[in-house]
């Protein structure tokens, strides 16, 4: 068993035992912090995407969720998407991606862009996350 709580609610989720929607309120009671409220209903949808810089799109309608994709030589390894409270915490794990990245990513979250957040590509594979 995990002793970590937050590595044995990612297993969960990923076993599909807890929806991501049913962890993220177990997440923000273990963070104890008060972006557990999950945002209303978008109004509109999400701005289109940059220009593929990894620069954020922009303010929009609320960010509700985090989608993360990871490819590896042409093959999907990760393809999430998760509430914004359950992504700000899984960020830490996502393979690839550079303190500094992921400190990109936690700023955009924070400013409540939605659209494409951060694109690396390089020879052998692909991170991209964006808040929709």
């Amino acid at each position: 068993m995990a002793s970590d709580p937050l590595d044995l609610l990612l297993r969960l989720v990923a076993e599909g035992r807890l929806t991501a929607d049913e962890a993220a309120p177990i997440l923000a009671a273990l963070d104890g912090g008060p972006h557990a409220t999950a945002a209303g209903p978008a109004s509109r949808p999400p701005s289109p995407g940059g220009s593929g810089s990894g620069e954020p799109a922009g303010p929009a309608a609320p960010g509700r969720s985090l989608r993360v994709e990871v490819r590896d030589h042409g093959r999907t390894v990760v393809n999430l998407r998760l509430p914004l409270a359950l992504g700000r915490y899984a960020l830490d794990r996502v393979p690839g991606l550079s303190g500094e990245q992921v400190e990109r990513v936690r700023a955009a979250l924070s400013s409540g862009v939605t659209g494409p957040v951060l694109v690396v590509d390089d020879e052998d594979g692909s991170v991209r996350i964006a808040i929709d």
